[in-house]
């Protein structure tokens, strides 16, 4: 007996979208996967080789390190799904400690206490290409907005500037 069975030529054969499977190469020096890009070059700076990890739509790598030789101690070793993967996570590793860098480089906080009250007093930074500029915020204990100044991107915070805003009754800091 002979079974009827029919098969739907388009959907696509793995769980990925069928755009994403399109994007996706699998050569010796070329992985594209996942969102990332394994592109295995050569080292400038000697005989030996790299590879750079680009995140898909970024015009530069994220990551750039060393690869390994191959066998013949002259072409580059391939690259293979476990490689790939391991620089994946390495990548994204990366990119995420940048990115809590630079936000701890553009938002910066000092508690502080004085007769009357408590304070969070926060500095946020705007790293506009043409005009950066920094926003002073003062916060109650309950972090409710009690004051907010432009200042300059370069403005230092600490306890004394902080308490130095708060007795002058939150009026735009000098030189800001």
């Amino acid at each position: 007996m002979h079974e009827n069975t029919q098969s739907n030529h388009d959907e696509p054969l793995s769980d990925q979208p069928a755009e994403e499977e399109d994007t996706r190469i699998f050569e010796a020096r070329l992985w594209r996967d996942k969102g990332w890009t394994a592109r295995v070059i050569k080292n400038d700076d000697d005989d030996g080789w790299a590879v750079a990890m680009i995140m898909d739509g970024e015009p530069e790598p994220a990551l750039i390190g060393p690869w390994t030789m191959g066998r013949d101690k002259k072409n580059p070793k391939p690259l293979d799904a476990n490689a790939f993967g391991t620089l994946v996570k390495t990548a994204r590793e990366f990119v995420r400690r940048h990115e809590q860098q630079m936000h701890a480089m553009l938002h910066k906080s000092v508690s502080v206490s004085t007769d009357d009250a408590d304070y969070q007093i926060l500095l946020d930074i705007v790293p506009d290409e043409y005009e950066p500029y920094a926003c002073l915020i003062a916060q109650d204990r309950f972090g409710n907005e009690l004051a907010m100044v432009k200042v300059a991107p370069n403005f230092v915070l600490n306890r004394q500037t902080a308490l130095r805003w708060i007795e002058n009754e939150f009026r735009r800091p000098a030189n800001s």
